[in-house]
């Protein structure tokens, strides 16, 4: 694998072959080997619940164990220290299906103690839509996250050969696909957990 430099994410974007909609400051927003992207303005944050755990052979709706806040410009989402939320990025993005892409947090919020990505890191080739960023404070300060504000950085890696089952593809269960809001887990939905499921009605 081969990290595009910033001329060849240039190259890619007026080529058509990587799309970010929209990137309002390219000057300001590509980097030497990766692209700034900023948070949007749709959150979601888990409400207190008196459940022992989250389980996802439980039939309750996993939508119901979330809270879903909507920022108006200027408006801070205040993370306090020990939480967790679920935003996406300002900025859509589309892969073609020999690049694979990896979100990263920026150091400027890592030095505040905000994780951008627990393990949703890694985009497949093919996917479109916006990023969701799984943010943590692991600080001991609550902090202020503004929609438009730069958190997290793209960098994209060229394949060996193209994927012959790109993410989106008729065969591939691809349930985040498209997705434009932050979208709670669909884990249910993993053919693992259908299993368990239909066996136990058996």
């Amino acid at each position: 694998m081969a990290i595009l430099s910033d001329q060849d994410i240039r190259k890619y974007l007026d080529e058509g072959k990587i799309s970010i909609e929209p990137l309002e400051d390219p000057e300001r927003q590509i980097q030497p080997s990766s692209v700034d992207l900023r948070i949007g303005s749709e959150f979601k944050g888990f409400r207190i619940i008196r459940k022992p755990c989250i389980d996802p052979l439980d039939k309750s709706d996993l939508e119901s164990y979330m809270e879903s806040f909507h920022l108006e410009q200027g408006e801070p989402f205040i993370i306090h220290p020990g939480e967790f939320a679920l935003a996406t990025t300002y900025e859509a993005v589309k892969l073609p299906d020999h690049l694979v892409a990896r979100v990263e947090g920026r150091s400027s919020m890592g030095r505040l103690g905000i994780t951008m990505h627990v393990t949703a890191g890694y985009i497949d080739p093919g996917f479109q839509g916006k990023i969701t960023l799984e943010i943590s404070n692991i600080g001991k300060m609550p902090v202020a996250l503004y929609t438009g504000q730069r958190v997290c950085q793209i960098v994209f890696e060229t394949m060996t050969s193209p994927s012959q089952r790109p993410y989106g593809h008729p065969e591939r269960d691809s349930k985040y696909m498209g997705q434009d809001k932050p979208v709670t887990s669909k884990i249910k939905q993993d053919y693992e957990i259908l299993d368990r499921k239909q066996t136990k009605l058996i």
